[in-house]
């Protein structure tokens, strides 16, 4: 059984991190009105908004990968100007329109669907937010997906990339998300980088080379 279990896990994760567009949204699709991540509906208090309102500042926010709306609704209203999230499944996007409706943000909240692959933002932002998404780009594809987004990204903008880069059970580090936090470090300016006891997560703040030059030394966020 543990043999076809995992067999049964890898072949989801290739599909959600290689398959086409159709494929990925019908698996997501599924999930979200299956009530499979009904668990991350609240994730109040989450590491990554500290950083997110430091360097949001007041301006705006694109969320590749957002879920049912966590992002959007649980970071501080005050932090960011305008929000826009970004996610395959239309399942999670209407979660994410009805908890925004539901707390007052419609006027500044809005959502689009769309994949990594294709997806055009409507504008340049001060912080791209990548929550755990990141985990679903192949590796091979982590640096290409940034440069291509990194267009959109104001004049000291930053990317962040928050994931959970250990076993959330043992505590373990993971060879893949360690891989891609080892990866982007190397290929791109780190403005700061904190890690976090619960499941080592671990966030990471940077910006594409040829922008941040000069920028100096990496803050490290003491835990």
């Amino acid at each position: 059984m543990y043999i076809v279990d995992r067999t049964l896990r890898l072949a989801r994760g290739f599909l959600l991190s290689y398959g086409p567009t159709s494929v990925k949204k019908f698996f997501w699709d599924k999930e979200f009105s299956g009530g499979k991540w009904n668990f991350i509906d609240d994730t109040a208090g989450d590491c990554v908004y500290t950083h997110l309102e430091r360097h949001a500042a007041g301006g705006d926010i694109l969320d590749l990968g957002c879920g049912p709306g966590n992002t959007a609704n649980e970071v501080s209203a005050s932090a960011y100007r305008n929000y826009v999230g970004m996610d395959i499944s239309e399942e999670a996007l209407a979660k994410a329109r009805r908890r925004t409706e539901a707390n007052g943000r419609a006027g500044k909240n809005r959502f689009e669907q769309g994949d990594f692959i294709s997806y055009k933002p409507p504008q340049k932002f001060d912080v791209i937010l990548f929550r755990e998404s990141m985990y679903h780009v192949p590796i091979n594809r982590v640096k290409p997906t940034l440069d291509r987004f990194a267009p959109y990204l104001k004049d000291g903008g930053v990317f962040m990339v928050r994931m959970f880069a250990g076993d959330r059970e043992t505590g373990q580090p993971k060879q893949r998300p360690m891989a891609m936090f080892e990866l982007m470090e190397k290929e791109f300016d780190v403005i700061e980088k904190a890690q976090y006891p619960e499941g080592l997560a671990t966030v990471l703040v940077f910006r594409p080379k040829s922008v941040g030059a000069g920028v100096g030394a990496p803050q490290k966020v003491a835990q």
